[in-house]
């Protein structure tokens, strides 16, 4: 097959069998998965998965998610840290880095961040996710054919596709000038490792490098990235303000941490991972 991120052929990495219950009961038709890895960018992506139909593989997302969502249920996964994005975008959007008047949270699932951003912060943040049907908010919406917004959030989702539309329908939704906000896994390498943490997830198929991101955005057009530790999101600008590394810095002193790197190209905090 080819990398859906740069298009060179991928090779065999690893494969996996799902064992561990209840991962085990969702896989029980599907039987071993296979991984496959491009050698130029790194990106790592399950081939069985991206090879499953259609069909089955949205009862496989519906099963799974409902599976979660279920409050007598063990929690498989970590949450999103959706404290720390909501206080993230309430400070970028304060001092004028991104704009949440124009903003749109894809992929939102049950409307989480939306729900904290209007409560704490005052903010109404419109939520859109074509896999998950109603959400409980007023603020779920249906863009319209060519609709784009100035700020795109799209939390734990790179992480669950199968085929290159599922990243571009995403960018598509970015203005010519605006900005993306990514919360997923991005690694130096994926290793070469069926019991890896991000792979217990049989929902997980796509594995991103900073090597894969950086493709991205060149083909993306985003010139500079932000990172921001506490809430694991990335911020991709096609178009920054001129002084977005001064108010990074001012933002930076004013907690005495470093909540924002800033760079040129994509921000590969995850060097040693």
């Amino acid at each position: 097959m080819k990398c859906f991120v740069c298009g060179a052929p991928t090779a065999f990495a690893f494969a996996k069998t799902y064992t561990e219950e209840p991962f085990a009961t969702f896989m029980t038709d599907i039987g071993e998965v296979r991984y496959e890895r491009c050698p130029d960018c790194g990106f790592t992506f399950s081939r069985t998965h991206a090879e499953l139909d259609a069909a089955r593989w949205q009862q496989l997302n519906q099963d799974f998610h409902h599976h979660l969502e279920d409050p007598d249920q063990e929690r498989l996964n970590n949450q999103p840290p959706y404290a720390e994005q909501a206080l993230m975008l309430a400070m970028l959007s304060r001092h004028g880095v991104v704009d949440m008047a124009d903003a749109l949270d894809f992929a939102a699932g049950y409307g989480t961040l939306s729900r904290l951003l209007g409560e704490y912060f005052g903010i109404e943040l419109p939520i859109h996710d074509p896999f998950i049907s109603g959400s409980g908010t007023a603020l779920h919406i249906q863009p319209g054919a060519g609709r784009t917004f100035n700020t795109v959030i799209n939390s734990a989702m790179f992480e669950h596709v199968t085929c290159r539309e599922d990243l571009d329908q995403v960018d598509r939704l970015v203005s010519s000038t605006g900005c993306l906000i990514l919360h997923t896994v991005v690694c130096e390498r994926v290793p070469n490792d069926p019991d890896w943490f991000y792979i217990r997830i049989p929902v997980h198929t796509a594995f991103h490098t900073n090597g894969s991101m950086q493709r991205l955005m060149e083909q993306w057009g985003y010139r500079s990235s932000l990172y921001c530790p506490p809430s694991k999101c990335w911020v991709l600008f096609r178009d920054p303000p001129a002084d977005t590394a001064a108010r990074l810095a001012a933002l930076n002193r004013q907690l005495q941490a470093e909540w924002f790197i800033y760079k040129e190209g994509f921000v590969d905090y995850w060097k040693g991972f």
